[in-house]
C-alpha cells in the first residue's frame, strides 16, 4: 500500500479530502484535510433528481484544487467515492466522464450499503468499543445506519433520508408535518432491538454536539468519541427546531448550516423517539476513514489485530525516542500495578491506562527534552486520537504531565473532574507511574532488580547500586501507606 493515500468523498453537501501517512504497517496519521460547501445536489431533488449546472461545475472545481493539493503531498494512491446525489442522478454519467477525462480522476459510485458499512468499520474501529450499537450517518441525501457490535458491522441499510433532500422537498415549502409522516415511514424498515447506544456521523450530528460542548464548557476540546445523554441531547435539538437563525447562532450553529440543520434535527428527533437509549456518542470519522480502512486492513478482515491501537503505534513510531525504555517502562507500570493494585484500591480497569501513559511518557522529549512532561501532555490529548474514551485520553495525558514530579494539582484536577477518577485513584495511578521512572532512572537494558510488595512496604532488592533509583525515588511526593525500600 502506498505510504500516502487521498480519499476523497463526493457528498451530497460537501465534497471532502483527507490525505493519510502510514508510519507502519496499521498506523497512520491525517496529514491533510481540505472541505468544500459545492452542494452539488443543489436544485437537483426539485428536478427529478438531475445535478444542475453551477453545483456540477463547483464541485469539478473544487476537485480539480484537490488534486493540486494531493500533487505537492506527492499521494501516490488517490480513492475517489461518490454517495446518494451521483447514486440518484440520471445524469451521473455526464459528470463522472467528465472528470475522468479532464481530470484523470476516477469516480466510484457506491451504493447505500456499501456507505453505510464503509461507516461502519470506521467507528468499529476507531471509537472505544462498542456492543449493541446503532451508527446513523446523516447526509444531503440519504440516511445510512449499521449495527456494531464490538468489530463487527451488521444489519447495513440506507434510507432516502437526507437534509438537502428533505429541505427542497418538504422543508422550502413549510410542510414540516409530512416531513415527519416521511421520516416515521423511512424508519420503519430499521430494526433497533436492544440498541444501547447510538454512533452518530456526519455534519448534523458533529454540528449539534460541537454546540453542545461549547455551551456547557466542556473541558476537553476533541468532538471524536465524545459522549452526551439522550436527555441532554434531545432537549438541544427540540430548541434548534424551534429556533430562528438569531436563536441558531446564540446556539452555537454556525451560519453556513442554518438552512439544512433542522431537516436534520428533525430526523434525529423522530429516530430517538423510535431508538430509546441513554447514550450517544459522536464519531469524528466516517466513510473516507472507512474507505482509507477498507483498503489499509483489506488483508485483515476490515479490523486491526487484537490488542493494536493505531493511535498509539502512531505516537510510538513518530515520536519516541527509545523504544526498549518505553517497553521497561511498560513491563515496571504493569507489574507494579498488578502487586499493588488491591492495598491501593484501584480498580483494575485502570491498568491498560496506566500502561499506555508509560509507553508515551517519553514522546514529548522528542520535541523538546526539557519540556517533555509538558510536550507529552498535550501531544497525547491531540494525537491519541482512536479507540479511546475522553475520560481514558485525559487521564492517559495527566499521567505524563505530572509524571516524575508532584502528584497532579488541585487546579488540573478541579478543571477536568468530570473526566478524571477520583482523586485517591489518580494519585495512586500518578504515583505508580512516577515510582515506575524513578526506578529505571539508570535505563537498564533490562530490568535488574527484583520486587516484592507487602502491608505497603515495596522492597527492592539488587546486586546494582541503584544510587540514581534511590535518589529519584526519594524526590517524589509519596501517597499513604506506601513506603519504598531498598
Amino acid at each position: 500500500m502506498a505510504r500516502r493515500i487521498a480519499v476523497i468523498d463526493i457528498g451530497s453537501n460537501s465534497v471532502r479530502m483527507v490525505i493519510y501517512e502510514k508510519t507502519s504497517r496499521f498506523a497512520f496519521h491525517l496529514l491533510h484535510e481540505a472541505k468544500s460547501k459545492v452542494r452539488i445536489s443543489e436544485d437537483a431533488y426539485k428536478n427529478e433528481g438531475n445535478l444542475q449546472k453551477i453545483p456540477m461545475q463547483r464541485t469539478f472545481d473544487a476537485l480539480h484544487d484537490f488534486l493540486t493539493i494531493t500533487a505537492s503531498f506527492k499521494t501516490k494512491k488517490i480513492l475517489c467515492v461518490a454517495t446518494s446525489a451521483l447514486r440518484d442522478a440520471p445524469n451521473k454519467k455526464d459528470f463522472i466522464l467528465r472528470v475522468k477525462t479532464q481530470l484523470k480522476l476516477n469516480i466510484k459510485v457506491i451504493d447505500g450499503i456499501k456507505e453505510a458499512y464503509f461507516g461502519g468499520i470506521a467507528c468499529a474501529n476507531l471509537l472505544p468499543e462498542q456492543t449493541n450499537a446503532l451508527s446513523i450517518d446523516i447526509g444531503g441525501g440519504s440516511t445510512e445506519f449499521s449495527t456494531i457490535n464490538k468489530k463487527d458491522v451488521t444489519n447495513t441499510i440506507s434510507l432516502n433520508l437526507g437534509t438537502v433532500r428533505l429541505k427542497e422537498l418538504f422543508c422550502d415549502k413549510d410542510k414540516m408535518s409530512e416531513a415527519i409522516k416521511h421520516i416515521d415511514s423511512e424508519l420503519k424498515i430499521l430494526q433497533a432491538e436492544n440498541i444501547s447506544t447510538i454512533i452518530g456521523i456526519g455534519g448534523t450530528f458533529r454540528a449539534i454536539s460541537t454546540a453542545i460542548m461549547e455551551n456547557k464548557k466542556y473541558p476537553l476540546n476533541k468532538l471524536h468519541a465524545f459522549e452526551c445523554s439522550s436527555a441532554e441531547f434531545e432537549n438541544f435539538i427540540s430548541l434548534v427546531l424551534e429556533a430562528d437563525d438569531t436563536k441558531l447562532a446564540q446556539l452555537g450553529i454556525k451560519t453556513d448550516r442554518f438552512d439544512i440543520i433542522k431537516p436534520g434535527a428533525l430526523i434525529l428527533s423522530r429516530l430517538l423517539k423510535k431508538v430509546p437509549v441513554r447514550n450517544l456518542i459522536t464519531s469524528g470519522v466516517g466513510v473516507r476513514e472507512g474507505v482509507f480502512l477498507a483498503d489499509l486492513l483489506r488483508s485483515s478482515n476490515d479490523r486491526f489485530p487484537n490488542n493494536y491501537n493505531t493511535s498509539v503505534r502512531y505516537i510510538l513510531d513518530a515520536y519516541i525516542p527509545d523504544i526498549n525504555f518505553s517497553n521497561q517502562l511498560n513491563l515496571l507500570s504493569k507489574k507494579l500495578f498488578d502487586m499493588t493494585h488491591e492495598h491501593l484500591n484501584i480498580d483494575k480497569k485502570y491498568r491498560n491506562d496506566l500502561a499506555i501513559a508509560s509507553k508515551l511518557y517519553n514522546a514529548g522529549s522528542n520535541i523538546h527534552f526539557y519540556s517533555n512532561n509538558k510536550h507529552s501532555y498535550y501531544l497525547i490529548q491531540s494525537a491519541l486520537e482512536y479507540g479511546f474514551t475522553h475520560s481514558q485520553i485525559l487521564l492517559i495525558a495527566t499521567l505524563t504531565r505530572f509524571a516524575r514530579k508532584r502528584l497532579p494539582s488541585d487546579a488540573h484536577i478541579q478543571e477536568y473532574n468530570s473526566l478524571l477518577p477520583d482523586k485517591k485513584t489518580l494519585y495512586a495511578l500518578s504515583y505508580l507511574l512516577s515510582l515506575s521512572v524513578a526506578l529505571i532512572s539508570h535505563r537498564p537494558r533490562n530490568i535488574d532488580f527484583d520486587l516484592k510488595f507487602s502491608d505497603g512496604v515495596l522492597k527492592v532488592d539488587s546486586k546494582q547500586l541503584l544510587y540514581l533509583s534511590k535518589e529519584a525515588v526519594n524526590k517524589l511526593d509519596g501517597i499513604n501507606k506506601f513506603k519504598v525500600l531498598f
